[in-house]
Protein backbone atom coordinates (compact mmCIF):
# COMPACT_ATOMS: atom_id res chain seq x y z
CA UNK A 1 0.00 0.00 0.00
CA UNK A 2 0.98 3.20 -1.01
CA UNK A 3 1.86 6.32 1.29
CA UNK A 4 -1.09 8.16 -0.27
CA UNK A 5 -3.94 5.21 0.05
CA UNK A 6 -2.59 5.00 4.04
CA UNK A 7 -3.78 8.25 4.64
CA UNK A 8 -7.51 7.55 2.74
CA UNK A 9 -10.15 7.91 5.34
CA UNK A 10 -11.63 4.32 5.01
CA UNK A 11 -15.23 5.37 4.60
CA UNK A 12 -13.85 7.52 1.79
CA UNK A 13 -12.97 4.14 -0.58
CA UNK A 14 -16.08 2.38 0.32
CA UNK A 15 -17.98 1.27 -2.62
CA UNK A 16 -21.88 1.63 -3.33
CA UNK A 17 -24.43 0.36 -0.91
CA UNK A 18 -25.88 -2.65 -2.57
CA UNK A 19 -29.93 -2.06 -3.86
CA UNK A 20 -31.30 -3.59 -0.45
CA UNK A 21 -29.46 -1.59 1.54
CA UNK A 22 -30.19 1.75 0.44
CA UNK A 23 -32.60 3.47 3.28
CA UNK A 24 -35.06 4.69 0.69
CA UNK A 25 -35.41 1.52 -0.96
CA UNK A 26 -36.40 0.06 2.25
CA UNK A 27 -38.77 2.82 2.85
CA UNK A 28 -40.19 2.03 -0.66
CA UNK A 29 -40.28 -1.84 0.29
CA UNK A 30 -42.24 -1.29 3.36
CA UNK A 31 -44.94 1.20 1.70
CA UNK A 32 -46.09 -1.69 -0.42
CA UNK A 33 -45.87 -4.16 2.06
CA UNK A 34 -48.05 -1.80 4.54
CA UNK A 35 -50.47 -1.01 1.43
CA UNK A 36 -50.69 -5.02 1.45
CA UNK A 37 -51.23 -5.52 5.17
CA UNK A 38 -53.67 -2.38 5.32
CA UNK A 39 -55.49 -3.91 2.52
CA UNK A 40 -55.71 -7.67 3.39
CA UNK A 41 -56.09 -7.70 6.97
CA UNK A 42 -57.26 -4.03 8.05
CA UNK A 43 -57.63 -5.17 11.88
CA UNK A 44 -54.02 -6.17 11.91
CA UNK A 45 -52.66 -2.98 9.99
CA UNK A 46 -55.34 -1.04 13.03
CA UNK A 47 -52.69 -2.02 15.50
CA UNK A 48 -49.10 -0.89 13.93
CA UNK A 49 -50.27 2.22 14.55
CA UNK A 50 -47.57 2.92 17.28
CA UNK A 51 -44.96 1.66 15.06
CA UNK A 52 -45.58 4.78 13.16
CA UNK A 53 -46.50 7.46 15.90
CA UNK A 54 -43.17 5.82 18.01
CA UNK A 55 -41.21 7.38 14.96
CA UNK A 56 -42.46 10.51 14.37
CA UNK A 57 -42.37 11.29 18.44
CA UNK A 58 -38.49 10.25 18.24
CA UNK A 59 -37.57 12.51 15.41
CA UNK A 60 -40.37 15.46 16.71
CA UNK A 61 -38.49 15.48 19.81
CA UNK A 62 -35.23 16.51 17.94
CA UNK A 63 -36.34 19.54 16.19
CA UNK A 64 -36.30 22.01 18.81
CA UNK A 65 -32.45 21.27 19.73
CA UNK A 66 -31.51 21.53 16.09
CA UNK A 67 -33.72 24.75 15.36
CA UNK A 68 -32.19 26.32 18.36
CA UNK A 69 -28.36 24.83 17.78
CA UNK A 70 -28.52 26.23 13.79
CA UNK A 71 -29.99 29.27 14.32
CA UNK A 72 -27.58 29.79 17.45
CA UNK A 73 -24.46 28.56 15.39
CA UNK A 74 -25.78 30.72 11.84
CA UNK A 75 -26.39 34.03 13.77
CA UNK A 76 -22.99 33.96 15.73
CA UNK A 77 -21.29 32.73 12.49
CA UNK A 78 -22.76 36.32 10.77
CA UNK A 79 -21.38 38.59 13.44
CA UNK A 80 -23.75 41.36 12.09
CA UNK A 81 -26.77 41.51 12.83
CA UNK A 82 -28.21 44.05 9.80
CA UNK A 83 -27.29 40.74 7.64
CA UNK A 84 -29.71 38.63 10.23
CA UNK A 85 -32.75 41.20 9.25
CA UNK A 86 -31.95 41.62 5.94
CA UNK A 87 -32.57 37.40 5.32
CA UNK A 88 -35.32 37.40 7.96
CA UNK A 89 -37.28 40.26 5.48
CA UNK A 90 -35.94 38.72 2.09
CA UNK A 91 -37.38 34.85 3.34
CA UNK A 92 -40.70 36.63 4.57
CA UNK A 93 -41.13 38.39 0.92
CA UNK A 94 -40.43 35.33 -0.69
CA UNK A 95 -42.86 33.50 1.55
CA UNK A 96 -45.62 35.64 0.93
CA UNK A 97 -44.83 35.78 -2.72
CA UNK A 98 -44.84 32.34 -3.14
CA UNK A 99 -48.30 31.61 -0.55
CA UNK A 100 -50.40 34.12 -2.45
CA UNK A 101 -49.41 32.69 -5.95
CA UNK A 102 -50.33 28.92 -4.45
CA UNK A 103 -53.48 30.20 -2.62
CA UNK A 104 -54.40 31.49 -6.36
CA UNK A 105 -53.86 28.64 -7.96
CA UNK A 106 -55.78 26.75 -5.73
CA UNK A 107 -59.16 29.19 -6.36
CA UNK A 108 -58.03 28.85 -10.41
CA UNK A 109 -58.12 24.61 -10.43
CA UNK A 110 -61.39 24.61 -8.41
CA UNK A 111 -63.35 27.30 -10.64
CA UNK A 112 -61.77 25.24 -13.53
CA UNK A 113 -62.55 21.80 -12.59
CA UNK A 114 -65.09 22.09 -10.25
CA UNK A 115 -64.77 18.83 -8.09
CA UNK A 116 -67.62 19.64 -5.79
CA UNK A 117 -70.53 20.43 -8.51
CA UNK A 118 -73.78 17.67 -8.33
CA UNK A 119 -72.83 16.57 -5.42
CA UNK A 120 -76.04 18.30 -3.94
CA UNK A 121 -75.24 17.76 -0.43
CA UNK A 122 -77.43 19.21 2.20
CA UNK A 123 -75.80 20.67 5.26
CA UNK A 124 -78.64 19.93 7.59
CA UNK A 125 -78.27 16.08 6.67
CA UNK A 126 -74.52 15.84 7.44
CA UNK A 127 -73.24 14.01 10.43
CA UNK A 128 -71.09 17.14 11.79
CA UNK A 129 -70.08 14.85 15.42
CA UNK A 130 -66.93 14.16 13.62
CA UNK A 131 -65.46 17.44 13.05
CA UNK A 132 -66.50 19.00 16.30
CA UNK A 133 -63.20 19.03 17.95
CA UNK A 134 -62.11 20.60 14.72
CA UNK A 135 -63.88 23.47 14.92
CA UNK A 136 -63.71 23.53 18.32
CA UNK A 137 -59.91 24.50 17.74
CA UNK A 138 -60.34 27.09 14.94
CA UNK A 139 -61.91 29.39 17.87
CA UNK A 140 -58.56 29.90 19.06
CA UNK A 141 -56.90 30.35 15.27
CA UNK A 142 -56.55 34.46 14.63
CA UNK A 143 -53.89 36.74 13.29
CA UNK A 144 -53.52 38.48 17.02
CA UNK A 145 -53.37 34.85 18.59
CA UNK A 146 -51.14 33.53 16.24
CA UNK A 147 -48.49 37.14 16.98
CA UNK A 148 -49.20 36.77 20.99
CA UNK A 149 -48.35 32.45 20.71
CA UNK A 150 -45.06 33.01 19.59
CA UNK A 151 -43.59 34.19 22.44
CA UNK A 152 -43.32 31.15 25.48
CA UNK A 153 -44.15 32.45 28.95
CA UNK A 154 -40.91 30.80 29.71
CA UNK A 155 -37.41 29.96 27.47
CA UNK A 156 -37.79 26.29 28.73
CA UNK A 157 -41.54 26.25 28.23
CA UNK A 158 -40.69 26.84 24.57
CA UNK A 159 -38.58 23.83 24.49
CA UNK A 160 -40.87 21.86 26.61
CA UNK A 161 -44.04 22.63 23.84
CA UNK A 162 -41.83 21.82 21.24
CA UNK A 163 -43.52 25.43 19.77
CA UNK A 164 -41.15 25.75 16.93
CA UNK A 165 -41.34 29.62 16.41
CA UNK A 166 -41.47 30.15 20.43
CA UNK A 167 -37.93 28.15 19.71
CA UNK A 168 -37.02 30.42 17.28
CA UNK A 169 -37.53 33.67 18.83
CA UNK A 170 -35.39 32.50 21.91
CA UNK A 171 -32.88 31.18 19.68
CA UNK A 172 -32.61 34.68 17.38
CA UNK A 173 -32.12 36.50 20.72
CA UNK A 174 -29.36 34.32 21.97
CA UNK A 175 -27.36 34.28 18.84
CA UNK A 176 -27.77 38.26 18.66
CA UNK A 177 -26.61 38.64 22.20
CA UNK A 178 -23.62 36.22 21.16
CA UNK A 179 -22.85 38.68 18.58
CA UNK A 180 -22.45 41.77 20.97
CA UNK A 181 -20.63 39.84 23.35
CA UNK A 182 -18.26 38.48 20.78
CA UNK A 183 -15.37 36.89 22.05
CA UNK A 184 -16.21 37.32 25.19
CA UNK A 185 -18.87 34.69 24.43
CA UNK A 186 -16.54 32.42 21.83
CA UNK A 187 -16.84 29.29 24.89
CA UNK A 188 -20.54 29.13 24.33
CA UNK A 189 -20.66 29.53 20.66
CA UNK A 190 -18.25 26.59 20.22
CA UNK A 191 -20.15 24.59 22.64
CA UNK A 192 -23.39 25.23 21.30
CA UNK A 193 -21.30 23.86 17.73
CA UNK A 194 -20.34 21.04 19.11
CA UNK A 195 -24.26 20.39 20.41
CA UNK A 196 -25.34 20.56 16.88
CA UNK A 197 -22.50 17.90 15.71
CA UNK A 198 -24.28 15.41 18.84
CA UNK A 199 -28.35 16.63 18.12
CA UNK A 200 -27.33 15.31 14.21
CA UNK A 201 -25.82 11.95 15.18
CA UNK A 202 -28.87 11.09 17.30
CA UNK A 203 -31.06 11.99 14.19
CA UNK A 204 -29.05 9.36 11.64
CA UNK A 205 -29.68 6.95 14.48
CA UNK A 206 -33.61 7.37 14.72
CA UNK A 207 -33.64 7.67 10.90
CA UNK A 208 -32.00 4.66 10.32
CA UNK A 209 -35.61 2.79 12.18
CA UNK A 210 -37.46 5.02 9.20
CA UNK A 211 -38.54 1.28 7.04
CA UNK A 212 -40.61 0.49 10.58
CA UNK A 213 -41.89 3.80 10.85
CA UNK A 214 -42.83 3.98 7.40
CA UNK A 215 -44.64 0.93 7.35
CA UNK A 216 -46.93 1.28 10.68
CA UNK A 217 -47.44 4.56 9.65
CA UNK A 218 -48.69 3.94 6.11
CA UNK A 219 -50.38 0.70 7.59
CA UNK A 220 -52.70 2.21 9.87
CA UNK A 221 -53.80 5.33 7.34
CA UNK A 222 -54.93 2.17 4.83
CA UNK A 223 -56.47 -0.31 7.64
CA UNK A 224 -57.84 2.40 9.10
CA UNK A 225 -59.80 4.52 5.78
CA UNK A 226 -59.62 2.17 3.34
CA UNK A 227 -58.44 2.59 -0.06
CA UNK A 228 -62.27 2.97 -0.70
CA UNK A 229 -62.47 6.03 0.81
CA UNK A 230 -61.31 7.64 -1.96
CA UNK A 231 -63.84 7.07 -4.21
CA UNK A 232 -66.43 8.97 -3.69
CA UNK A 233 -64.22 12.03 -3.74
CA UNK A 234 -61.55 10.61 -6.26
CA UNK A 235 -62.01 14.12 -8.57
CA UNK A 236 -61.44 15.88 -5.47
CA UNK A 237 -58.05 14.60 -4.70
CA UNK A 238 -56.72 14.09 -8.28
CA UNK A 239 -57.54 18.38 -8.81
CA UNK A 240 -55.59 18.50 -5.40
CA UNK A 241 -52.59 16.57 -6.66
CA UNK A 242 -52.37 17.88 -10.19
CA UNK A 243 -52.84 21.86 -9.16
CA UNK A 244 -49.14 21.04 -6.45
CA UNK A 245 -47.51 19.57 -9.90
CA UNK A 246 -48.78 22.50 -11.80
CA UNK A 247 -47.66 24.69 -8.81
CA UNK A 248 -44.06 23.09 -9.25
CA UNK A 249 -44.00 23.37 -12.79
CA UNK A 250 -45.06 27.12 -12.36
CA UNK A 251 -43.57 28.59 -9.77
CA UNK A 252 -40.95 26.17 -7.92
CA UNK A 253 -39.00 25.50 -11.44
CA UNK A 254 -38.62 28.95 -12.68
CA UNK A 255 -37.54 29.96 -9.15
CA UNK A 256 -34.97 27.51 -9.08
CA UNK A 257 -33.85 27.77 -13.13
CA UNK A 258 -33.08 31.58 -12.04
CA UNK A 259 -30.59 30.24 -9.02
CA UNK A 260 -29.63 27.78 -10.91
CA UNK A 261 -29.63 24.35 -9.88
CA UNK A 262 -32.98 21.94 -11.12
CA UNK A 263 -36.09 21.04 -8.77
CA UNK A 264 -35.93 17.20 -9.97
CA UNK A 265 -32.20 16.58 -9.21
CA UNK A 266 -32.92 18.74 -5.68
CA UNK A 267 -36.07 16.02 -4.93
CA UNK A 268 -34.04 12.96 -6.03
CA UNK A 269 -31.14 14.49 -3.40
CA UNK A 270 -34.40 14.49 -0.66
CA UNK A 271 -36.15 11.20 -1.97
CA UNK A 272 -35.46 9.26 0.98
CA UNK A 273 -36.99 11.99 2.85
CA UNK A 274 -39.73 12.43 0.37
CA UNK A 275 -41.12 8.41 0.50
CA UNK A 276 -40.74 8.72 4.18
CA UNK A 277 -43.17 12.25 4.24
CA UNK A 278 -45.39 10.15 1.91
CA UNK A 279 -45.58 7.15 4.51
CA UNK A 280 -46.10 9.17 7.80
CA UNK A 281 -48.08 12.19 6.28
CA UNK A 282 -46.30 14.37 8.77
CA UNK A 283 -43.13 16.64 6.96
CA UNK A 284 -42.54 18.59 9.93
CA UNK A 285 -41.05 15.78 11.70
CA UNK A 286 -38.48 15.25 9.11
CA UNK A 287 -37.48 19.12 9.32
CA UNK A 288 -33.87 17.92 10.97
CA UNK A 289 -32.99 15.87 7.63
CA UNK A 290 -34.08 18.69 5.59
CA UNK A 291 -31.88 21.27 7.03
CA UNK A 292 -28.70 18.88 7.54
CA UNK A 293 -29.00 18.39 3.47
CA UNK A 294 -29.19 21.55 2.92
CA UNK A 295 -25.91 22.60 4.88
CA UNK A 296 -24.34 19.14 2.81
CA UNK A 297 -25.48 21.25 0.11
CA UNK A 298 -23.47 23.93 0.98
CA UNK A 299 -26.25 26.61 2.28
CA UNK A 300 -25.18 28.38 4.90
CA UNK A 301 -26.52 27.21 8.56
CA UNK A 302 -27.82 30.99 9.23
CA UNK A 303 -29.80 30.96 6.20
CA UNK A 304 -30.90 27.34 7.05
CA UNK A 305 -32.07 27.90 10.86
CA UNK A 306 -33.69 31.36 9.33
CA UNK A 307 -35.66 30.05 6.37
CA UNK A 308 -36.80 26.57 6.85
CA UNK A 309 -38.51 26.82 10.34
CA UNK A 310 -39.94 30.06 9.67
CA UNK A 311 -41.14 28.27 6.68
CA UNK A 312 -43.25 26.12 8.53
CA UNK A 313 -45.68 28.64 9.37
CA UNK A 314 -44.88 30.71 6.46
CA UNK A 315 -44.64 29.01 3.64
CA UNK A 316 -47.04 26.51 2.97
CA UNK A 317 -47.39 25.94 -0.23
CA UNK A 318 -49.24 22.69 -0.36
CA UNK A 319 -51.25 23.77 2.41
CA UNK A 320 -52.20 26.87 0.77
CA UNK A 321 -53.42 24.90 -2.27
CA UNK A 322 -55.99 23.27 -0.31
CA UNK A 323 -57.19 25.77 1.49
CA UNK A 324 -58.78 27.58 -1.76
CA UNK A 325 -59.06 24.64 -3.54
CA UNK A 326 -61.32 23.06 -0.31
CA UNK A 327 -63.26 26.23 0.76
CA UNK A 328 -65.11 26.52 -3.12
CA UNK A 329 -65.36 22.42 -3.59
CA UNK A 330 -67.54 22.74 -0.11
CA UNK A 331 -69.32 25.95 -1.40
CA UNK A 332 -69.98 24.07 -4.61
CA UNK A 333 -70.77 20.68 -2.65
CA UNK A 334 -73.19 22.50 -0.84
CA UNK A 335 -74.57 24.72 -3.97
CA UNK A 336 -73.67 28.19 -2.15
CA UNK A 337 -73.00 30.70 -4.75
CA UNK A 338 -69.74 32.26 -4.73
CA UNK A 339 -69.34 35.01 -6.83
CA UNK A 340 -65.92 36.82 -7.81
CA UNK A 341 -65.63 39.31 -5.48
CA UNK A 342 -66.39 36.31 -2.60
CA UNK A 343 -63.99 34.59 -3.79
CA UNK A 344 -61.16 37.38 -3.48
CA UNK A 345 -62.42 37.35 0.18
CA UNK A 346 -61.58 33.78 0.17
CA UNK A 347 -57.73 34.73 -1.12
CA UNK A 348 -57.37 37.31 1.36
CA UNK A 349 -59.33 35.12 4.44
CA UNK A 350 -57.00 32.26 3.82
CA UNK A 351 -54.14 34.25 2.95
CA UNK A 352 -54.35 35.40 6.63
CA UNK A 353 -55.09 32.44 8.34
CA UNK A 354 -52.72 30.07 6.21
CA UNK A 355 -50.08 31.49 8.84
CA UNK A 356 -48.88 28.52 11.19
CA UNK A 357 -51.28 25.92 9.65
CA UNK A 358 -48.60 23.01 10.89
CA UNK A 359 -47.65 22.02 14.31
CA UNK A 360 -49.57 19.70 15.11
CA UNK A 361 -51.63 16.60 13.90
CA UNK A 362 -54.74 17.88 11.70
CA UNK A 363 -53.40 21.84 11.85
CA UNK A 364 -54.33 21.73 8.64
CA UNK A 365 -58.33 20.72 9.09
CA UNK A 366 -57.94 23.36 11.98
CA UNK A 367 -57.19 25.78 9.48
CA UNK A 368 -59.31 24.91 7.05
CA UNK A 369 -62.41 25.47 9.72
CA UNK A 370 -61.25 28.49 11.08
CA UNK A 371 -61.30 30.14 7.76
CA UNK A 372 -64.94 28.79 6.98
CA UNK A 373 -65.73 29.91 9.98
CA UNK A 374 -64.95 33.82 8.85
CA UNK A 375 -67.19 33.17 6.02
CA UNK A 376 -70.64 32.38 7.24
CA UNK A 377 -72.27 31.77 4.34
CA UNK A 378 -70.11 28.82 3.53
CA UNK A 379 -71.49 25.84 5.63
CA UNK A 380 -69.17 24.49 8.07
CA UNK A 381 -70.72 21.14 8.36
CA UNK A 382 -69.42 20.54 4.64
CA UNK A 383 -66.20 19.55 6.84
CA UNK A 384 -67.49 16.40 7.33
CA UNK A 385 -66.83 15.91 3.41
CA UNK A 386 -63.39 16.17 3.35
CA UNK A 387 -62.68 14.16 6.83
CA UNK A 388 -62.77 10.62 5.02
CA UNK A 389 -60.09 11.46 2.72
CA UNK A 390 -57.80 14.14 4.51
CA UNK A 391 -55.03 11.46 5.36
CA UNK A 392 -54.62 11.34 1.70
CA UNK A 393 -54.63 14.74 1.00
CA UNK A 394 -52.19 15.41 3.86
CA UNK A 395 -49.60 13.49 2.18
CA UNK A 396 -49.53 16.05 -0.84
CA UNK A 397 -49.67 19.12 1.23
CA UNK A 398 -46.75 17.61 3.34
CA UNK A 399 -44.66 16.80 0.05
CA UNK A 400 -45.68 20.19 -1.48
CA UNK A 401 -44.57 22.12 1.07
CA UNK A 402 -41.27 19.93 2.15
CA UNK A 403 -40.24 20.28 -1.83
CA UNK A 404 -40.98 23.57 -1.17
CA UNK A 405 -39.09 25.11 1.50
CA UNK A 406 -35.88 23.35 0.76
CA UNK A 407 -35.86 25.20 -2.62
CA UNK A 408 -37.22 28.52 -0.59
CA UNK A 409 -33.58 28.30 1.29
CA UNK A 410 -31.45 27.46 -1.45
CA UNK A 411 -33.32 30.32 -3.71
CA UNK A 412 -32.41 33.20 -0.44
CA UNK A 413 -29.03 31.83 0.33
CA UNK A 414 -28.43 32.67 -3.49
CA UNK A 415 -29.57 35.88 -3.54
CA UNK A 416 -28.13 36.48 -0.61
CA UNK A 417 -24.39 35.46 -2.52
CA UNK A 418 -23.82 32.82 0.35
CA UNK A 419 -23.82 29.67 -1.72
CA UNK A 420 -21.37 28.13 -4.00
CA UNK A 421 -24.01 27.12 -7.17
CA UNK A 422 -21.11 24.98 -8.60
CA UNK A 423 -20.89 23.14 -5.87
CA UNK A 424 -23.97 22.70 -5.25
CA UNK A 425 -24.73 21.33 -8.86
CA UNK A 426 -22.12 18.59 -8.61
CA UNK A 427 -23.37 17.18 -5.09
CA UNK A 428 -27.08 17.46 -6.82
CA UNK A 429 -25.53 15.42 -9.32
CA UNK A 430 -23.62 13.12 -7.70
CA UNK A 431 -26.96 12.20 -5.31
CA UNK A 432 -27.66 11.00 -1.56
CA UNK A 433 -25.64 8.11 -1.95
CA UNK A 434 -22.63 9.93 -3.23
CA UNK A 435 -22.52 12.73 -0.32
CA UNK A 436 -22.01 10.37 2.49
CA UNK A 437 -18.39 11.47 2.69
CA UNK A 438 -19.80 15.39 3.59
CA UNK A 439 -21.63 13.63 6.61
CA UNK A 440 -18.58 11.64 7.96
CA UNK A 441 -16.76 15.01 7.58
CA UNK A 442 -14.46 13.78 4.55
CA UNK A 443 -13.99 16.78 1.86
CA UNK A 444 -15.77 15.89 -1.41
CA UNK A 445 -12.76 16.34 -3.56
CA UNK A 446 -11.09 13.83 -1.28
CA UNK A 447 -13.38 11.29 -1.19
CA UNK A 448 -12.94 11.75 -5.34
CA UNK A 449 -9.27 11.47 -5.27
CA UNK A 450 -9.60 8.55 -2.62
CA UNK A 451 -12.25 6.65 -5.02
CA UNK A 452 -9.63 7.15 -8.35
CA UNK A 453 -6.98 6.06 -6.33
CA UNK A 454 -8.56 2.76 -5.27
CA UNK A 455 -9.34 2.07 -8.96
CA UNK A 456 -6.10 2.75 -9.57
CA UNK A 457 -4.77 0.44 -7.61
CA UNK A 458 -7.02 -2.41 -8.08
CA UNK A 459 -6.35 -2.12 -12.05
CA UNK A 460 -2.32 -2.58 -11.24
CA UNK A 461 -3.16 -5.49 -8.72
CA UNK A 462 -5.46 -7.29 -11.36
CA UNK A 463 -2.46 -6.40 -13.97
CA UNK A 464 -0.09 -7.81 -11.86
CA UNK A 465 -1.53 -11.25 -11.17
CA UNK A 466 -2.11 -11.39 -14.59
Amino acid sequence: MSARDANVPPEATRRAKPFYAKLHNQVIVAIVAAIIVGAAWPSVAVTLKPLGEGFIKLLSMMIAPIVFCIIVSGIAGMGNAGRVARTAVRSLVYFYVVSALALLLGLIAANLIPAGAGLNADPKAIDTSSISGYVTAAKDQGVVSFLLNIIPNTMVDAFAKGAILQVMLVAVLFGLALIVLGERASMVSNLVDQLTKVVFSIVEMIVALSPIGAFGAMAFTVGRFGLHSLLPLLKLILVFYGTCVVFMLLVLVPIARRVGFSVWKFCRYIVEELLLVLATANSEAMMPRLMEKLERLGVRKSVVGLVVPTGYSFNLAGSCIYFTLCVVFIAQATNTPLPLQRQVVILLVTMLMSKGATGFTGAGFVVLAATLSAMPDIPMAGLALLLGIDPFMQRGRGLTNYIGNGIAAIAIAGWEKDLDIAELNRRLDRGPDADFSAALGVPAAEAARASEAGKAATIGSERRSG
